[in-house]
C-alpha cells in the first residue's frame, strides 16, 4: 500500500511538471498520471526507470525538433503507455514474460518516437517501407536510413535501462522495441487512414487538416488512425519481447 501511495504521488508530480512544460494537454496529464501510478505502484523504482527511459528522451527529442509546443493528448498517452501499464500490473503476479512485455511495449513506443522525430531531419527523402517509392516527409510508413538508425537507438535506450535495473533481458526488450516500430511502419503504409484536404490539395492523416478543413478518406480504414497504429505497435512490441524472454 505504501508503494502504491508513493507511486501515485510521484506520478502526480511528474504529470504536473510535464503539463507545465507543455509536453501534455490536461487530459494527457490525467492519462499520464494513471499510467504512471500503475507503473510506479506495481513495479516500484525499477519500473519507473523504464518509463522514464521512454518518456524523458522522447519528450525532449520531440520538443527540440519542433521548437514549439506540441503536447500529447490523452489518447496519445494511452496509445503509447496503456499496454505497458497493463503488463506492469500482470507482472506483479510473477512471470518474467510479463516484465519483458512491459519493457518491450515502452521500447516500441520509444523506437517509434525516435524514428519519427529524428527521421524528419534526414536529407534523404523517405520511401514507403512496402513499395520503396518516395513519400512525403512525415508520412506514416515512410522510412529513411537516419530514421531507422534512430529507431534502433530508441529501442536500445529503453532496453539498456530495463536490463540495468533487472526488469527484462536486454535483447528481449530491444527485439520487442524494433519489432513494434517495424509493425508501426507497415501498418502506417497500408491500412492506416490516409486522407485528402481539398482546400490545400494535400494528403494528410487527420479528419480535420491543420488548415481547419474537413478531409476525405483516400486510402486505408477510416477508423484506423495514428493512435490506433501506435497502440498496435506497443502491443506487438510487448508480445515479441515476452516470447523472446521465454
Amino acid at each position: 500500500m505504501t508503494q502504491v501511495i508513493l507511486g501515485s504521488i510521484l506520478a502526480a508530480v511528474v504529470a504536473a511538471l510535464a503539463y507545465r512544460a507543455r509536453a501534455l494537454t490536461p487530459d494527457g496529464a490525467v492519462a499520464a498520471f494513471v499510467i504512471g501510478a500503475i507503473v510506479f505502484g506495481s513495479g516500484g523504482w525499477p519500473a519507473a526507470a523504464v518509463l522514464f527511459a521512454f518518456f524523458i528522451p522522447s519528450a525532449l527529442i520531440s520538443r527540440v525538433r519542433e521548437n514549439r509546443g506540441s503536447p500529447r493528448n490523452g489518447w496519445q498517452v494511452l496509445a503509447n503507455g496503456g499496454v505497458a501499464a497493463v503488463c506492469a500490473l500482470a507482472a506483479t503476479r510473477g512471470g518474467a514474460a510479463f516484465a519483458a512485455a512491459f519493457a518491450g511495449a515502452f521500447a516500441a513506443a520509444a523506437a517509434d518516437t525516435w524514428g519519427t522525430e529524428i527521421g524528419m531531419l534526414s536529407r534523404t527523402p523517405p520511401v514507403s517501407i512496402l513499395t520503396l517509392r518516395r513519400v512525403e516527409a512525415g508520412r506514416s510508413g515512410g522510412v529513411t536510413f537516419l530514421g531507422s538508425a534512430a529507431t534502433v537507438g530508441g529501442a536500445l535506450c529503453v532496453a539498456l535501462v530495463a536490463s540495468a535495473v533487472r526488469v527484462a533481458p536486454l535483447w528481449s526488450a530491444a527485439a520487442g522495441g524494433i519489432a513494434g516500430a517495424l509493425l508501426d511502419s507497415v501498418l502506417g503504409a497500408s491500412p492506416q487512414a490516409l486522407r485528402w484536404c481539398s482546400a490545400c490539395e494535400r494528403e494528410c492523416e487527420t479528419r480535420v487538416h491543420e488548415c481547419g478543413s474537413s478531409t476525405v478518406l483516400r486510402r486505408g480504414a477510416g477508423w484506423l488512425e495514428n493512435d490506433g497504429v501506435n497502440f498496435a505497435a506497443t502491443l506487438g512490441g510487448a508480445i515479441v519481447a515476452s516470447l523472446a524472454a521465454l
